[in-house]
């Protein structure tokens, strides 16, 4: 069964699903003609974030800092209900109350204590501030009296709350234009934003909670996301898991292409590949290499490749049916002549590190010769060689370069026609059609040498075993990224494979008790 991008939107919208700060209007706009009314939304969200700030905290002087609009309301019940279970709390204000309008005077109106100037001097003697300034929809860095408060909550010592997003964060994009908030605890509601997850924006909400306020249905049944966050209910009924009656060459056959040095590379990802499912895994190597890697690994064979390097011999078999090139390979000029044989077979494929570096200066060479079922994996260095070749180049979007994460990963997966996984604690897997996925689960034990050659054999291990390479992909990055988070500090690369069969235990216990369906499978 084949994913497919609903232009039209779920019925039901996933749970997954991240929506830009002008969608969550959209929903907002649209839930009083469908039942529900703004005051009902922001009452629900407020009685969400005091009760998350109460199971978090014990009862402390707050300061609840409010902005002028939706998010200034939403701080203004906060500060409400915590009145009303004993907390000390006063409110202050960035802007003046007479000017607020609809939902938030409704909710400024309700809150019965006076109300300060939002000041850096308002934060005296606070145990815990409520960020309730701007909210989502900030676009340019803020100044002025503004930035000077967000500097002093910075500085005042005590935690931070934020509501939605902290001040001075943008929610589309999880960059900041200038000063932001650095929260302990961000609260939002109904759906995340991609600035949830994407980075600086993930670090500066602190720890998350998404609160179901009752938005109905029907205000989000017109909405289509950008993107989801990355978890097995987006592609978990695709996993390749193993059949009674299968065999070793039906889960799959990876060839692996390797290089002289840096052999290490080679046998991780190669090991990868069998551990998450691959049933045969071959590494083909220059002949100095031969012995080196025969001698290291023994569920993997070993084959020399001829002295010039040619794949010819390696590639005949067509039960090898997806081929991995790139850890360990170097960037001799017979690389490329290598990754275009490769490519010119159409065989599922995985181009990691050297595969990418080898066409630096020369991206076209590459792109010509991609198709759908490639998986392309730099980290951010990769990334810029291949779509912002220009040195110093700021980039375009409709290149691949310049703009926010997600946006370069899938204007470069359209241009290359090919799925793009771009590396970092907030990958971002990007599919030629547009989907995008943005990975959560990575935690930064991952910073080290040679996780990424294991992401690349995971990928190529569920390709051979049937994977369609946008599921692939983001199965690989989700399993990598648990594997990791099982084995805690100290963790190596080499431990990763090893950890594999621990994960996919966790996601088989997922997949038997899930009910939750792919929003784009049909």
């Amino acid at each position: 069964m084949t994913i497919r991008h609903s232009p039209s939107g779920p019925a039901r919208l996933s749970p997954h699903a991240l929506l830009s700060p002008e969608q969550m209007g959209t929903a907002d706009r649209a839930a009083p003609a469908a039942g529900v009314p703004g005051t009902r939304l922001m009452a629900a969200a407020g009685a969400a974030a005091a009760r998350a700030i109460r199971e978090r905290w014990a009862p402390t002087p707050v300061r609840v800092l409010c902005g002028p609009g939706n998010n200034g309301g939403d701080g203004f019940v906060v500060a409400r209900l915590l009145r009303e279970a004993g907390w000390p709390v006063r409110v202050a204000l960035w802007g003046d109350r007479d000017a607020l309008r609809g939902d938030a005077a409704w909710a400024a109106e309700a809150w019965s204590g006076p109300v300060e100037p939002a000041a850096p001097g308002c934060l005296d003697g606070a145990g815990l501030i409520v960020d309730a300034l701007l909210g989502a929809g900030l676009s340019r860095a803020p100044s002025g009296g503004l930035e000077a408060l967000i500097h002093a909550i910075n500085a005042a010592g005590a935690p931070v709350c934020a509501i939605d997003v902290p001040t001075g964060l943008d929610g589309a994009s999880g960059r900041c234009p200038g000063a932001a908030v650095q929260a302990e605890l961000t609260v939002t509601f109904c759906r995340r934003k991609p600035g949830h997850l994407l980075l600086p924006g993930r670090a500066l909400c602190g720890a998350q909670a998404c609160a179901d306020i009752g938005m109905p249905d029907a205000a989000l049944e017109s909405i289509v996301p950008e993107a989801y966050a990355n978890h097995p209910d987006l592609w978990a009924d695709a996993f390749p898991w193993p059949r009674s009656d299968g065999h070793k060459y039906r889960r799959g056959h990876v060839l692996a292409v390797g290089g002289e040095r840096m052999t290490g590379a080679s046998r991780l990802a190669c090991l990868a590949a069998a551990r998450i499912g691959a049933g045969l895994v071959t590494l083909a190597v220059p002949p100095a290499a031969w012995a080196i890697q025969a001698g290291a690994l023994t569920s993997v064979m070993v084959e020399a490749l001829p002295p010039d390097g040619t794949l010819d011999q390696a590639l005949a078999d067509p039960r090898r049916n997806a081929l991995l090139i790139g850890p360990g390979l170097g960037r001799e000029p017979r690389g490329r002549r290598q990754v275009l044989d490769i490519l010119a077979t159409g065989r599922p494929c995985v181009l990691d590190a050297d595969a990418l570096s080898v066409f630096a200066g020369q991206p076209d060479a590459l792109f010509g010769a991609l198709h759908a079922q490639c998986v392309l994996t730099p980290h951010e260095g990769e990334f810029a060689r291949l779509f912002d070749p220009a040195p110093g180049g700021a980039g375009d979007a409709a290149s691949g370069a310049g703009g926010d994460k997600l946006r370069r990963a899938r204007a470069a997966a359209r241009r290359g026609g090919a799925v793009v996984v771009l590396k970092g604690a907030d990958t971002v897997i990007a599919a030629p059609d547009g989907r995008c996925v943005i990975n959560d689960n990575a935690p930064p034990t991952l910073a080290t040498a040679g996780s990424g050659d294991v992401l690349a054999g995971c990928i190529a291990g569920l390709l051979a075993a049937g994977m369609p390479a946008f599921d692939a992909a983001c199965a690989a990055v989700w399993l990598h990224g648990l594997a990791a988070d099982r084995l805690g500090w100290g963790l190596l690369a080499e431990d990763l494979p090893g950890a594999l069969p621990g994960a996919l235990a966790v996601l088989a216990d997922m997949d038997r008790n899930s009910g939750e369906a792919c929003p784009w499978r049909t």
